[in-house]
């Protein structure tokens, strides 16, 4: 399909939590964009739903079709299970990571997402990328502060 845009993405965390980064790599037909980021302090499953987060937000144009690659169960099973839209009722009530999972609903709204599962260090290539984008980002010189990070009396991260 043409006008299909495949997404692939990871997280990282050094430690959990500890500082973390997401990578993402973005094909459309012959183009290819590359995004990263890290923080000081965060938690995997956050990155892992933060680079979801940022690639498609990276779509220029609203109702795009994509099919997104992810090793995080986390966030498949959110999805495709609709475990996400039983929490957004309950408006996140003792959930985890509520301010992306909010941040995520809008821009997921916008266009039309597939998602697919796939094993993490596993040899697919471009899952394989992302991991080293995330990896190196989560160890830059200039960490960002994760603002919506707030670690509870365990550090699990649970608001």
């Amino acid at each position: 399909m043409a006008d299909e845009v495949i997404i692939y993405t990871d997280g990282a965390c050094s430690g959990n939590p500890g500082p973390g980064g997401y990578g993402v790599v973005l094909i459309s037909g012959s183009h290819r964009k590359e995004l990263s980021g890290g923080f000081r302090l965060t938690t995997n499953n956050r990155m892992e739903l933060l680079a979801a987060i940022v690639a498609l937000e990276a779509l220029k144009r609203n109702g795009t079709v994509v099919r997104l690659h992810t090793d995080s169960q986390y966030l498949v099973n959110a999805v495709n299970k609709g475990w996400l839209f039983t929490w957004e009722i309950k408006r996140f009530a003792k959930k985890k990571n509520p301010d992306l999972w909010i941040r995520f609903l809008e821009v997921y709204r916008r266009h039309h997402v597939t998602f697919r599962w796939v094993k993490g260090h596993n040899n697919d290539p471009e899952n394989e990328r992302c991991d080293i984008l995330a990896v190196t980002a989560a160890k830059g010189p200039d960490l960002q502060e994760d603002l919506g990070y707030i670690p509870d009396n365990e550090g699990t991260g649970l608001i």
